[in-house]
């Protein structure tokens, strides 16, 4: 997965300037980003504050880990189903 050049708290920092009434564009242009960019944050990010995103954050990791869990459950059931009917 391709890694970001702004952490959490910077792009936290440039949505409020959004919010606060900069132009986009202008907002864009002065950080090196694109529309599309600033958009996409605003529909994921929009509206959280530190402790939101580290939440989220959190709660993505747990769910990664339970999806490899479960996956990993799922292939040992395969297998013995599959040991138990070759009999």
């Amino acid at each position: 997965m391709k890694k970001s050049r702004f952490t959490e708290p910077q792009i936290l920092a440039i949505l409020k300037q959004g919010e606060s009434g900069v132009p986009v564009p202008d907002l864009c242009r002065e950080h090196g980003i694109s529309n599309a960019t600033y958009y996409n944050w605003r529909s994921k990010y929009g509206g959280m504050d530190a402790s939101l995103m580290s939440e989220m954050k959190a709660m993505a990791d747990e769910n990664r880990r339970l999806k490899k869990m479960y996956a990993e459950l799922a292939m040992q059931n395969e297998l013995l189903k599959d040991a138990l009917g070759k009999k």
